[in-house]
């Protein structure tokens, strides 16, 4: 080697060590900033938080939390959240014991129904013990009306129907005059922030350059020196004896990291406050408003797709298609995913991605959105009209000319993020038998779940009815929500990468995967075709495979892959030396041809029909 090009690989060597340093220093401080929030509540703080009418009951429940809290510093925001959530229930306490209904009110109820031996519970009852006029009398009979027209033969069975709707009368009470406890975490969120004081409010500007605008620069200063770096291609020398890309300390570091962070956001955000606190000026710019998870989520989101499609850009640089798709998701997550939303918002119009697509989107048939995008006029009955007309004309229309891909590998944002931030894990995804297996159960499961669901949803907005076949609809949309849409495509889809591969989520859950997925398996023009006479049985396709396709047994035998889990992500093409794989959009009654290759007719007719896990 000449001097010259020592001196220049030592330069970019330097580089790169520079960029790991500085991307490590910033990604301690990003994680620092949760211990140096400091906190002080005081009335102005928590009125600002929870209005007038919430801070009067606090007040007037007079408890010795709020004498404890009132004032106070705290340095601790796990000793300030653990102390505020003693206030909302010595408030809820209080509330309950002044306006809720009390065992002997309950008592009273039952003696007062009882007429010869029998217990006719009526609005009567209800009035004489509660007061016609009362709030409690109404969300009472409100909750009861059922029972007016029953006679009871004992009084137990009538204290045990009234006993069951204490819990949600006394809810319906906490919302005007308390805490209900589904709306304490959101009280505790916002509090938190509203609470923040010191260092991390007075140098907010600098810890948000230092924790985002640093981080990517240390992250580009690592990657961008790649590309003078070695010879032009892609390389994968020695992926599976990186700590960081197996099962070694750093894999598992970063995916513990991933599966603790997704944890915190959607069910623990009250302790991400600090985080929030930092990206408000960004929000404010966009849109006017102060930051929430969500938004935080969608920052972080979109840098990483950004910053990680350029080392995608290095990588694949000599692909043209790789640059190609790569450049589209970043565009589609940039434009689509976050920017317009946020201005859409400052606006004063719907939040709205309107590359999203129900089943994915479980969320777009639910009343309140539908409600939300029709008072909006026209330009919320277009996007409730695009909605419907992308899952009903543009699924199957898209699919059929292009596959799967042109969503999953082109547009998704999941798929963004797996194709940017998890290409490194490709390698990792499962190619055995019984995977397939699992996967063909699993995301067609997650489709049926989410059909079922939507289903109930609808019924309910066209009759108002709540519930159907003895099953309340609203349980149905909160357990996919937190099953599927939190713990399966959040803390599962992206926090395994390290351990499953970059296409969990993908792969074994999404339903609109599936949903295309049906329609590329039976009605397409795309394929991947094989020269199965130029194999070499490398294995570079297999192991490269994100979506767990043992494509190399494809290639031995000519055999075209149109296995409808594939993406078309194109990197078994790119990664084949001999070039025997290649995406194609041809006459659909060709799909299933194929190629002719060294062994004979036998060989490549009889084998798939006996072996491929293809045969579905």
């Amino acid at each position: 080697m000449s001097q010259k090009n020592y001196q220049r690989i030592k330069k970019l060597t330097i580089m790169q060590s520079i960029g790991i340093g500085l991307f490590l220093l910033s990604f301690a401080v990003f994680i620092s900033v949760i211990f140096l929030g400091a906190y002080k509540l005081d009335e102005s703080v928590l009125k600002d938080a929870i209005g007038e009418d919430k801070l009067a009951t606090v007040q007037n429940a007079n408890s010795d939390q709020w004498q404890l809290m009132n004032g106070k510093r705290y340095s601790n925001q796990f000793a300030f959240i653990s102390d505020l959530s003693d206030l909302f229930e010595e408030t809820n306490e209080f509330a309950i014991s002044q306006l809720g209904l009390s065992d002997e009110q309950l008592k009273e109820l039952v003696e007062r129904s009882e007429s010869n031996g029998q217990w006719n519970y009526s609005e009567e009852v209800v009035n004489e013990v509660l007061g016609a006029d009362s709030e409690l009398a109404s969300k009472l009979k409100s909750s009861t009306s059922w029972m007016f027209e029953k006679t009871y033969s004992e009084s137990k069975a009538l204290k045990n129907d009234l006993e069951s709707k204490v819990p949600g009368v006394n809810n319906s009470i906490l919302e005007s005059k308390g805490f209900p406890q589904g709306a304490i975490k959101g009280l505790k969120k916002s509090v938190t922030r509203s609470a923040t004081v010191g260092v991390l409010i007075d140098y907010r500007h600098i810890f948000l350059f230092i924790c985002f605008v640093l981080t990517c620069l240390g992250g580009l200063l690592y990657i961008v020196p790649a590309i003078k770096l070695g010879p032009a291609g892609i390389k994968n020398d020695h992926i599976w004896f990186r700590s960081g890309l197996t099962m070694g300390s750093i894999g598992i570091g970063v995916g513990v990291f991933l599966i603790s962070f997704y944890v915190l956001l959607y069910w623990y955000p009250e302790y991400i406050t600090s985080w929030i606190v930092l990206v408000d000026p960004v929000r404010q710019f966009i849109t006017g408003e102060p930051a929430s998870e969500w938004f935080l989520y969608g920052l972080m989101y979109t840098m990483v797709i950004l910053v990680m499609g350029v080392r995608m850009f290095i990588k694949y640089r000599n692909n043209k298609y790789q640059l190609f798709r790569t450049a589209s998701v970043m565009f589609f997550q940039l434009g689509f995913a976050f920017l317009i939303p946020e201005i859409l918002v400052r606006m004063n119009q719907p939040y709205y991605d309107f590359k999203n697509i129900w089943p994915l989107d479980y969320d777009f048939f639910f009343s309140w959105h539908l409600e939300e995008l029709m008072a909006n006029d026209t330009l919320g009955l277009f996007m409730l009209g695009w909605g419907i007309a992308l899952i009903a004309l543009g699924v199957p229309i898209f699919t059929y000319f292009f596959g799967k891909r042109w969503y999953c590998s082109w547009v998704c944002g999941c798929g963004g993020l797996a194709e940017t931030l998890g290409d490194p894990y490709r390698q990792r995804s499962d190619k055995r038998l019984k995977a397939w297996k699992f996967e063909r159960y699993s995301v067609h499961g997650v489709l049926v779940f989410a059909v079922v669901m939507t289903g109930l949803t609808l019924y309910t907005y066209f009759t108002d009815d709540y519930e159907l076949l003895g099953v309340q609809t609203a349980s149905i949309q909160s357990t996919y929500g937190f099953l599927i849409g939190a713990a399966f495509a959040g803390v599962v889809g992206t926090g395994f990468y390290p351990f499953m591969g970059n296409r969990v989520w993908c792969r074994f859950g999404c339903p609109l995967a599936a949903y295309l997925g049906l329609v590329q398996r039976f009605k397409s023009r795309f394929r991947i075709t094989t020269n199965g006479g130029q194999c070499i049985s490398c294995g570079n396709c297999s192991t490269y495979c994100e979506m767990g396709i043992d494509v190399r047994w494809y290639a031995q035998r000519g055999q075209n892959i149109v296995r409808a889990s594939c993406v078309g992500c194109g990197i078994c093409s790119a990664v084949c030396p001999r070039g025997v794989l290649k995406l194609e959009n041809g006459p659909e009654e060709n799909r299933f041809n194929d190629n002719p290759i060294v062994i004979g007719s036998k060989g490549s007719q009889l084998a798939p029909q006996l072996l491929s896990p293809s045969a579905n």
